[in-house]
């Protein structure tokens, strides 16, 4: 705690002497190291501290070095941390803590008022604009609590009590004062009311900040920019939100980058989210949800993992109730440009939805999907055509490496994993489900409806196909890695590595709650301790989803085994040495068919056809040389290598472990 003093009655003389004065120079305190050289033209109104005033690398958001003090001011009511800059405040800062170290520049009011908590406490009207799901903003949000209070209304007894915890945080902060934190720079913001601003944050230009929070740390510092207009919003730790974008009821998670003029309403974006040029209006954005374009809009959605091609858009009003439809598509989905949907709506994982869809369908349970709308709006489904293209693959390497947030917490819980008992939990109920239409269809049939979507009836076969071989090749790659871990041991060894943990928990049916998987049975232990009480903090909340997570893998390993002897008719609890060697050779394969086939579909990018538009003006020789120079070769190709790489390295796996077996 700084000690203060009063000021002496040299330092009031010079002071008075540069311009300064004071309604009561007796409510104006100071600590040692204040330099009243440095504080001119400014003037001060009800009890001010003041700190130290001797520093001389005071960092300003243009970068530049600048001396500490107090410059054509109006401070009212506040609180100076030690070596601060102010200057130029063309109105007034009434009632903030100001930390040490913050640089405060050509700003026009900034001030706080009775009991303000800081966009906390705000309910935004998300995924459906006519009400029901309501979302309490405040600052430790995450995608699964929020997904909880948003989606699971089934459970009332849960969302009283989320909302219950989120109530209790907005009380904690509620404040007559807001903080600009250590190390911040606020310059050249025309309106700042309400609005409390953490360590190490830049804002820089922005045109009006109201009833919000930017949350910062010197470890994840977080950037406003440029024409930003933002009102009862929540910005997290390393995250940007700049060129003009417009905030109203919204939040924005840990990673995020927002800007170009992007427009977002009652919205939540979680971890890693992009959103430029485009709308968003009730949107649910899960982790890497990526918008990019203009005449784009999300509405009323649940997206995760996705990304929407230019001219994507959503209907949730059919002209009946009001909009008060909603649209859920899965992890991973995709939608190219122009792509239309009417909601209600609901995409299985890592589909891709193509054309303008004016009818409603479910393929929720059909990952891998291709949608195109036919002429009359009708969707036309291929079930599991994505399975093993390049783009599926490329995602699943990526998003990991793009994880932006920084610093020692993150909030909101992912799992990365594109294959898990999530996806092919899906798989196995797609398969036997196209399995039995195949059997009850009869030929003269030319298309029948899956989930309101058409499939060919050939494509019934296809689709089987696809997701026979994503399942064995999941199913083996988790047994033989297990395996493998364990086979310098024995036999034995390898039965020890393949037991169930104590405490895993197996249910048939997997959920994705907002980016983070786990069995059906631990969301109802959740649902279950938070509606009970047991869960009754934010603190609390926060080690049940963290115990879920790190018991990802004993969970997994349990569904395995069961879909494992489901799948292959072998108890993975009772494994022969002729099982083990059965596992290497069929994952040897599956995967490597995997491979082959996102090679084959890379190589497309290559062929004659992919020329079309190089070589201008030259010859034909001289289009394939002019694609080369700018795309390069398949040969040399990054992605290439590394999946020619994955199936060597597959190759010489799968060897050096069935020597092993043989020798056991």
């Amino acid at each position: 705690m700084s000690v203060y003093r009063a000021l002496t009655d040299g330092e009031v003389d010079v002071l008075t002497e540069q311009g300064c004065s004071a309604l009561d120079w007796d409510k104006v305190v100071v600590t040692d190291g204040f330099n009243a050289a440095r504080v001119r033209n400014s003037h001060f109104i009800g009890e001010v501290k003041i700190g130290s005033l001797s520093g001389n690398a005071i960092k300003s958001c243009s970068g530049l070095d600048k001396t500490s003090g107090i410059y054509n001011a109006i401070i009212a009511d506040c609180t100076v941390g030690n070596d601060c800059r102010i200057a130029n405040v063309g109105v007034h800062i009434d009632h903030y803590n100001i930390g040490d170290k913050v640089s405060i520049e050509n700003v026009g009011t900034m001030s706080c008022s009775a009991g303000a908590t800081f966009g906390n406490g705000v309910e935004i009207e998300v995924l459906n604009e006519g009400g029901g799901r309501e979302v309490i903003l405040f600052d430790e949000l995450s995608a699964q609590f929020a997904y909880l209070t948003c989606l699971h209304r089934y459970r009332p007894d849960v969302v009283k009590n989320l909302n219950a915890i989120a109530r209790k945080y907005t009380d904690s902060v509620r404040s007559d004062f807001g903080t600009i934190a250590a190390g911040a720079c606020v310059c050249s913001v025309k309106e700042f009311h309400d609005v409390n601003v953490g360590e190490h944050a830049e804002i820089s230009g922005v045109d009006s900040l109201k009833n919000g929070t930017i949350l910062s740390a010197q470890d994840a510092p977080t950037t406003v920019g440029v024409g930003v207009i933002a009102d009862d919003f929540i910005i997290g730790e390393s995250s940007s939100v700049t060129d003009g974008a417009i905030l109203g009821k919204s939040f924005v998670g840990q990673g995020c980058k927002v800007g170009k003029q992007f427009s977002a309403e009652n919205c939540l974006f979680f971890a890693n989210c992009e959103a430029f040029h485009g709308e968003g209006c009730a949107a649910f954005g899960g982790p890497y949800t990526v918008t990019h374009h203009k005449s784009t809009l999300l509405i009323a959605g649940l997206f995760s993992f996705y990304n929407a091609g230019s001219g994507t858009n959503q209907s949730n009003h059919m002209y009946k109730l009001g909009p008060v439809h909603e649209g859920k598509l899965s992890r991973g989905c995709k939608t190219v440009s122009f792509s239309y949907m009417m909601w209600p709506c609901r995409v299985g994982p890592f589909s891709v939805v193509l054309g303008k869809h004016t009818g409603t369908f479910d393929t929720s349970d059909y990952p891998f999907s291709h949608l195109e709308a036919k002429p009359n709006g009708k969707a036309n489904m291929v079930p599991g055509l994505h399975l093993t293209t390049v783009g599926t693959v490329r995602d699943g390497a990526k998003w990991p490496s793009r994880d932006r947030r920084k610093g020692k917490v993150k909030r909101d819980v992912i799992n990365f994993d594109v294959f898990s008992p999530y996806i092919v939990g899906k798989m196995i109920k797609a398969n036997d489900a196209l399995k039995k239409l195949q059997g009850e269809t009869d030929k003269s049939i030319e298309e029948v409806s899956v989930g309101g979507a058409l499939v060919r009836r050939p494509i019934l076969r296809t689709g089987q196909k696809f997701y026979r071989n994503g399942i064995e090749m999941y199913l083996m790659e988790k047994t033989f890695e297990k395996m493998e871990s364990a086979l310098d041991g024995g036999l034995a060894k390898v039965q020890t590595a393949l037991a169930s943990d104590a405490g895993a928990v197996y249910s048939e049916e997997w959920v994705d709650i907002c980016g983070q998987l786990m069995p059906q049975g631990r969301l109802e232990q959740l649902h279950n301790a938070i509606g009970g009480g047991k869960v009754k903090d934010l603190d609390g909340f926060v080690a049940a989803v963290n115990e879920i997570y790190q018991n990802y893998a004993a969970d997994e390993w349990v569904w395995v085994k069961q879909a494992f002897k489901k799948v292959f008719g072998i108890d993975l609890d009772a494994v022969t040495k002729d099982d083990v060697a059965k596992v290497a050779d069929g994952y040897l394969k599956t995967k490597g068919k995997f491979l082959k086939l996102v090679l084959n579909d890379a190589d497309k990018e290559f062929d004659e056809l992919s020329h079309s538009g190089f070589g201008q003006d030259g010859t034909a020789a001289d289009n394939a040389k002019d694609f080369e120079e700018i795309r390069g070769c398949y040969a040399d190709n990054k992605f290439v290598k590394d999946m020619q790489g994955n199936l060597a390295e597959l190759q010489s796996r799968v060897k050096a472990f069935t020597d092993k077996v043989s020798s056991m």
